[in-house]
């Protein structure tokens, strides 16, 4: 028994970058070989890719979680780490992604469309591309950073060009065998469709997709039935078609009062993404309504009854057929596919516009968040689980934090410089932080203690000066000389009388 999944939460970790290598160039008749770390490779990319092989999101619905490899390691001579294998997902057209939150990151539209659904983490420098002139040899590389995690939620809808709505066993399916060459399953059953059947429709040497989506009932925008599960799937149609049972033996129901409780489901139905995909309101769509079941003759004769008063009242193209005598299908195809040509024009008229407003041709589109504007590098925020302590919040400390091997004292000093030259110091100073409190940042909390006197204002002088020269304890050229006297013993340390000269001969005491 197959089954049709059209909505998953995918559970995704991209792969880790490789750490960087601190190595020195050993060789022999070169004492002084220098740095030749080579830094790790980055973290393999979890990427969906639109694949006209795939129809549903079934595989997924068995195997939601998903980890793409990690980068190797940096080596010696230079030798860079590999870079760890992309991970690339097909899924079929028509996927919608979105975060947790329900915000629309990527419109997956076009075969061969591609989006980076978690970017793999970025491979830690060896030493020898953090050497520079201050630093020659640095004993310390940097750890490759930790690739994405997180979840994201996949929806089909399905990209058919005419959508077919109607009550359960109304002859949708039926209508999509007759009039393509799809098989779906078929029989006198009162219940609906579990799944969509999609098929293709030649017109003469054109062709259109059809669709016959699980049936909709009242109450089907409020989540009853298959609800939502449905609707998802007649977004993207740029036609709807009322598929009426005029066989019906149901008391109360007509072809009149069917279409007016569908029609007001799909005018109750707002979409369940939260960010407009651009699809536009389904209250606008191009309308048919075809009565089917005439080869029953009171079918066809309620269908000729009420045909003048559906046009009045709907004002949209009424069509008696007969999915079991094939009659009046052709007249229908016809129509939906000029209804169709005209969308595929209008489609490629403002597609066309766009393109030349660029200066060249239009490509797919992936939606991505938007950045944030001046967003700052770092904040500070007050521990609320410790009264002197500070939380540094802000992508680039949290990275250099998961960057740093917290062993190697000289890795720590690089990371104490980094954060001095992004101003945090100083944004900790303003704070009211005191040299020994508790910093946190990210998952690791030390006490501060500030490379320089944070917050003090450099006191402008002449040129060619510096008034901190002036406040040095150096000591002077003449307590040097003593100092080197007493070493060798030529004066006496405690002696201080005037006149006193040295000599040569070691003082016997």
């Amino acid at each position: 028994m197959s089954r049709f999944v059209d909505r998953v939460v995918l559970h995704l970790s991209a792969g880790d970058g490789g750490n960087g290598c601190a190595s020195i160039h050993r060789e022999k008749f070169k004492p002084l070989g220098g740095p030749d770390g080579g830094n790790g490779g980055h973290g393999g990319d979890i990427i969906l890719e639109v694949s006209p092989q795939v129809h549903t999101l079934l595989d997924f619905h068995f195997h939601p979680h998903i980890k793409a490899s990690r980068g190797s390691d940096g080596a010696g001579d230079h030798r860079n780490g590999a870079r760890g294998e992309d991970l690339v997902m097909s899924v079929p057209a028509g996927t919608v992604v979105l975060n947790e939150a329900g915000e629309t990151l990527a419109d997956l539209t076009t075969t061969g469309m591609r989006f980076i659904a978690a970017a793999g983490g970025r491979g830690g420098l060896g030493n020898a591309a953090l050497a520079s002139r201050a630093r020659k040899a640095p004993g310390f590389a940097l750890k490759g950073e930790p690739g994405e995690e997180h979840d994201v939620i996949l929806e089909l809808k399905s990209m058919a060009d005419v959508g077919l709505v109607g009550f359960p066993s109304a002859g949708k399916s039926s209508l999509v065998s007759v009039l393509s060459a799809a098989k779906p399953k078929i029989a006198d059953y009162p219940f609906t469709t579990l799944q969509p059947n999609l098929g293709v429709v030649n017109v003469g040497h054109d062709t259109f997709t059809i669709a016959d989506v699980p049936g909709l009932i009242p109450g089907a925008s409020e989540g009853k039935g298959l609800g939502l599960d449905f609707l998802r799937h007649i977004e993207r149609t740029a036609v709807l078609a009322h598929v009426v049972d005029a066989a019906t033996l149901e008391p109360g129901r007509d072809p009149g009062s069917d279409i007016e409780a569908l029609e007001a489901e799909l005018a109750a139905y707002e979409s369940a993404l939260d960010a407009d995909t651009g699809l536009g309101d389904l209250r606008d769509r191009p309308r048919v309504i075809i009565l089917n079941k005439a080869d029953v003759p009171e079918a066809r004769e309620l269908a000729e009854f009420v045909l003048d008063d559906l046009k009045e009242q709907f004002g949209w193209p009424v069509f008696i057929i007969s999915t079991v005598a094939h009659q009046g299908l052709e007249p229908l195809k016809y129509k939906l596919m000029e209804i169709v040509q005209e969308h595929r024009k209008a489609e490629a008229g403002s597609k066309g516009k766009s393109a030349g407003r660029a200066g060249k041709t239009a490509q797919p589109i992936i939606v991505r968040p938007k950045a944030v504007a001046g967003k700052r590098d770092f904040v500070i925020e007050a521990d609320p689980d410790n009264e002197d302590g500070y939380i540094v919040r802000g992508e680039k400390p949290e990275r250099w934090i998961l960057q740093t091997d917290f062993e190697n004292d000289e890795a720590v000093g690089y990371l104490g410089d980094r954060l001095a030259r992004l101003g945090v110091e100083e944004a900790l100073y303003k704070a009211g932080a005191t040299p020994g409190c508790d910093v946190t940042i990210g998952h690791v909390t030390f006490e501060w203690e500030p490379l320089t006197i944070a917050g003090v204002d450099t006191q402008l002088t002449g040129r060619g000066t510096d008034i901190r020269l002036e406040q040095t304890e150096r000591k002077s050229a003449a307590q040097r000389k003593r100092e080197s006297q007493v070493r060798r013993g030529l004066i006496d340390e405690y002696d201080f009388g005037d006149g006193q000269v040295a000599h040569r001969e070691r003082w016997q005491g």
